[in-house]
């Protein structure tokens, strides 16, 4: 099939290199345009782009579709069907009906749970067992299309780098195989029930609130992991939490409380002992490595 592909971070690379391999023709790929990144803030141009740029496919970068000119140029592109992998720019009602059938999206949750910008870090919050794929035909409203496929996988213990990974994987299968077969795999409408929204991650919710049952603060360290990162404060500088297990005690410790020369830290419920952490401009290390050099007696309050 004639496809445009669009997308932008490392989530939507393995759907471009499978759409490639299965011998489609992509004859565009639309990415967000380069951003400042690294010690010198220079340009630098998205995964998605470097990887169009690596196959010798054009790369367009507009910073946004909703000029006439910029919907005209996208039909000019005569395409069977629009593939969108987290691309991050809004698609006009112009740029959904070019394709000749339409755009398709690959959305990191079961649908229709989890609509929005960060179903990956939502589910695991939320302490949801599984999590999966949904190929979507788009339409104009925040990921309310009807289904092509879904494709489920359990999240146990995931963190969001090592589940984002995955679905990148599971869904680049999935767009194939629809795109193999569309009348085997026809839009079937969304439920009504079961709508859940994946708000925009927050920064300031990654601070670790040891009020909170242990569980919690599991799902959130996982949540948060590569980045941010969840974090707590102790002696005035900041840690950032990259892995931790719940930790049973039958101490009676206020939360915040470090109850052992392990670091295990007292919740509200249970407690919570991280195992890889990362100082502010240091590596990450294995609390072990820490606590060798810089000891956290119990009884220490974060």
């Amino acid at each position: 099939m004639r496809l445009v592909f669009m997308g932008t971070p490392d989530f939507a690379v393995p759907t471009l290199h499978a759409l490639i391999a299965a011998g489609h023709e992509v004859v565009a790929v639309y990415s967000q345009p380069p951003r400042p990144a690294g010690r010198g803030h220079k340009l630098q141009p998205s995964p998605v782009h470097r990887a169009a740029q690596a196959a010798g496919i054009a790369v367009l970068t507009p910073a946004s579709l909703k000029s006439a000119e910029e919907q005209a140029a996208f039909a000019a592109h005569r395409a069977d069907v629009a593939v969108v992998a987290a691309y991050g720019l809004i698609l006009p009602r112009a740029v959904l009906d070019a394709p000749g059938h339409g755009c398709l999206n690959v959305h990191g949750s079961i649908l229709p749970r989890w609509r929005g910008a960060a179903p990956v870090q939502r589910a695991i919050l939320a302490g949801d067992e599984a999590t999966g794929v949904t190929i979507m035909q788009m339409e104009a409203g925040l990921d309310t299309g009807p289904m092509r496929l879904i494709v489920r996988t359990p999240v146990a213990g995931k963190t969001t780098g090592e589940l984002t990974a995955e679905l990148a994987e599971l869904g680049a299968r999935a767009m194939v195989a629809v795109l193999s077969d569309m009348a085997a795999h026809p839009p079937v409408p969304q439920p009504d029930d079961g709508v859940t929204y994946a708000a925009k991650i927050d920064k300031a919710e990654s601070r670790l609130d040891f009020a909170r049952p242990a569980p919690m603060l599991e799902r959130q360290v996982r949540a948060f992991a590569p980045a941010p990162g969840a974090f707590f404060e102790m002696a005035g500088e900041r840690y950032r939490v990259l892995a931790a297990q719940v930790a049973d005690h039958g101490q009676d410790a206020e939360p915040g409380t470090v109850i052992d020369d392990r670091l295990t830290i007292a919740c509200g419920s249970g407690a919570l002992r991280p195992t890889l952490v990362q100082r502010a401009g240091r590596p990450a290390m294995a609390v072990e490595a820490l606590l060798r050099g810089y000891p956290v007696p119990a009884g220490t309050r974060i």
